[in-house]
């Protein structure tokens, strides 16, 4: 392609952070910066995956000039090249008059039996019949399945036979990448600690990491899992709005993306007429768009040969048995909250009835929780580098057939009572999340631990709703052991939430005890709290004591049922807390404020003290701090509440706690930061109610004067 002056785009450049810095010196001309493809993009309706291509071939660097120059090339290249829909007699025109012209256009071919030739249609153009030569077919078996975005010159001969199409195919190019080196992805890598790296991801799908938590990451980086691992089945059900899709349409040219309702025995397995392979044959992963719906017409003859090939990856052509490879995921919306599935149904309510079903449902690996998937927002998109779409997206596929399932048994064991399939499941998840972050097999036993722990619970949730279904299947314990004999179990994050419901699966009655993770306090404790001191201070001695584990994602946690009971009464309370210095933070001091208000007598007073650290990244954030914590006392003194604030040298702090002069001792794993970043939405309910936000992953101790030492 000749490139092409054109207008400068109107992008600034976002300053560099040391990441992006360090991507750019370890993989230099294979990344690009993620806004750009907005900036380009323009009226052109093509996938990410095709952008990124030529931004990778002109603007692959962190030269602003280079990127500007890019930038025009791009810019004027699809200008010139791509075909628009409604502009297409305008291009049929520009090929006629030139004799030849370059286009870019989704092709797909199909094989004419009756001329025993191949012959191509561009599904913007809108032309068809282009005779195809049997060595392109040979070179690219995809066009003839779905489609694929290529490169094309199209040249015109007009004749004066009729049967005669005036179109010939000159060239064609398929937009991804032709080859790559390995051993350099994997010595660049290794420059990488596992969060930049999970970064470096992040925003290579086209997120900024700094609005996700962990966990948060990890379900982004699930979704991928099955471009580098085969026949890896995955579901993700949860609310509209949440990107379930996005990558599969438009992360890779590996994968193909299908609505729900259009799927066909044919279409995906095999056409018994002509004996043509169906999408399986020939994509890496073959995705089920808006696939929930319990009113959707099913075929059950597609159900009964899917089952099969997902349990063993094959289906038949008439007498003959054929096997893929393709991965098969299911995406749909959710219409009703976690607790009312558990409590009227399970978390595979919104299935078409011929997919609920244990034994279709036996055959998925994991279950993404999409109602833990934040909805995408505008600022969450990144504007730092990461991967060009199709380098990833290769080496996602070239790793496809190493297993990496076994790398945790040097150091655990799962559960005797895991079956077979069980088991699969997990190790399938664990290979493809140690292929994705940790590519050269290099992990410690924590890093091992946490993608185990994280394989262990998808499966879990899995099997868990099936045991609700089919009463018949045999309970498991899912955990694992250490070499030392530990016992490790391994929950879902709403069976922690919703105990009252969860385990009411087989008897419909509530269990006889709460999980591990469950509100020290009890079911109701909050509104005990709100009812006033007296009836409190009646449960002074039912108050939890102990530690108590919450996991990263977690809801219904709040200040009024984790904390408050415990400063019941007291007329003196110290907070030690070393990060009381940005917005968010004096925000949750004081809602605890509040909350300490609320529970107390409105004619006592209560001395509250704050021994914090000053804000060492310069004298206009210190001022900030200054200002939040004045307005915070000024706010506290009306409810009868006197703040004061001791400001401590950063190294005289080691725990973060809340102490009282009534005996009890709380120490905070995280201080009172434990909730996520939340949207600026004043429409969000998690803006007023602590209790539907998500956790940052903490622990917390509660201790009596009698087991308080120092």
């Amino acid at each position: 392609m000749s490139e092409i002056e054109n207008e400068t785009p109107d992008c600034g450049a976002p300053q560099q952070s040391d990441l992006d810095y360090k991507i750019n010196l370890l993989f230099p001309g294979v990344v690009v910066r993620k806004d750009l493809v907005k900036a380009v993009k323009g009226n052109a309706i093509v996938p990410s995956y095709v952008l990124e291509y030529l931004l990778g071939q002109y603007a692959a660097s962190d030269d602003e000039a280079t990127i500007q120059a890019g930038i025009d090339t791009v810019r004027k290249i699809l200008a010139e090249h791509y075909v628009n829909r409604s502009e297409s007699e305008l291009v049929k025109s520009t090929i006629k008059e030139r004799g030849q012209h370059r286009i870019i256009d989704k092709v797909t071919v199909t094989l004419n039996e009756r001329a025993d030739v191949y012959e191509a249609e561009f599904a913007n153009l809108g032309i068809k019949g282009v005779i195809v030569e049997s060595s392109t077919i040979k070179a690219h078996p995809k066009l003839l399945v779905g489609g694929v975005w290529c490169i094309c010159d199209i040249e015109y001969f007009h004749s004066d036979d009729q049967r005669f199409v005036p179109w010939i195919l000159g060239s064609i190019k398929p937009i991804q990448l032709s080859k790559f080196d390995v051993d350099q992805y994997l010595e660049a890598r290794r420059g990488f600690n596992t969060t930049e790296w999970i970064d470096l991801l992040m925003q290579s799908i086209g997120f900024n990491p700094e609005l996700f938590g962990r966990r948060g990451k990890f379900f982004q980086l699930v979704r991928l899992i099955p471009f580098v691992e085969r026949n890896y089945n995955l579901v993700e059900l949860g609310p509209k709005g949440t990107g379930k899709s996005h990558i599969f349409s438009e992360f890779s040219p590996h994968g193909m993306l299908i609505s729900g309702g259009e799927v066909t025995v044919p279409k995906l397995f095999v056409n018994n007429s002509n004996g043509r392979i169906g999408l399986v044959g020939y994509w890496d992963v073959v995705a089920f768009d808006e696939f929930a719906g319990k009113k959707k017409r099913t075929d059950k003859a597609l159900v009964d040969i899917m089952k099969n090939y997902m349990a063993n990856k094959s289906f038949s052509r008439g007498v003959e048995t054929l096997g893929a490879e393709a991965s098969m995921v299911f995406v749909g919306n959710t219409s009703h909250t976690v607790p009312y599935m558990l409590k009227n149904s399970d978390l595979f309510d919104e299935l078409p009835e011929a997919y609920h079903d244990p034994a279709y449902l036996d055959r998925l690996h994991h279950y993404i929780p999409g109602w833990e998937v934040d909805i995408i927002r505008g600022e969450m998109f990144s504007d730092g580098y990461g991967f060009v779409v199709d380098y990833i997206a290769e080496v996602l596929k070239s790793m496809r057939s190493q297993d990496y399932s076994d790398r945790y048994q040097q150091h655990f064991t799962l559960s005797p009572d895991i079956s077979t399939r069980d088991r699969d499941s997990v190790h399938k998840t664990f290979s493809g999340l140690m292929k994705i972050l940790y590519p050269g097999g290099e992990a410690t036993r924590k890093e091992l631990e946490e993608i185990l722990r994280f394989a262990i619970e998808g499966r879990k949730r899995v099997k868990d709703q099936i045991l609700r279904i089919d009463s018949t299947m045999a309970e498991v314990k899912f955990g694992y052991l250490d070499k030392e004999g530990t016992w490790y179990a391994v929950a879902t994050l709403e069976e922690d939430e919703y105990p009252r419901y969860y385990h009411r699966m087989r008897t419909g009655t509530e269990p006889d005890e709460a999980p591990a993770n469950a509100d020290p306090l009890g079911a109701g404790a909050e509104s005990a709290v709100t009812a006033g001191p007296d009836k409190v201070a009646l449960r002074e001695s039912e108050l939890f004591q102990g530690h108590q584990e919450y996991q990263e994602g977690q809801r219904g946690v709040s200040y009024d049922a984790l904390l408050v009971p415990y400063l019941q009464g007291a007329s003196q309370i110290t907070i030690v807390d070393p990060y009381v210095r940005m917005f968010h933070q004096a925000r949750n001091l004081m809602e605890l404020t509040e909350a300490i208000a609320r529970g107390k007598d409105p004619a006592d007073e209560v001395a509250l003290r704050l021994i914090t650290v000053e804000n060492q990244d310069g004298p206009e954030k210190l001022q900030k701090q200054y200002e939040y914590l004045v307005q915070i006392k000024q706010s506290a003194a009306v409810l009868g509440i006197v703040f004061d604030v001791e400001f401590a040298e950063p190294q005289s702090i080691h725990d973060r706690s809340i102490s009282t002069d009534t005996g009890w001792k709380i120490l905070l794993g995280r201080g009172l930061d434990i909730f996520q970043r939340m949207s600026d939405s004043p429409f969000d309910l998690a803006m007023r109610y602590q209790k539907y936000r998500e956790l940052k992953a903490f622990g917390i101790t509660y201790l009596r004067a009698s087991d308080n030492v120092g």
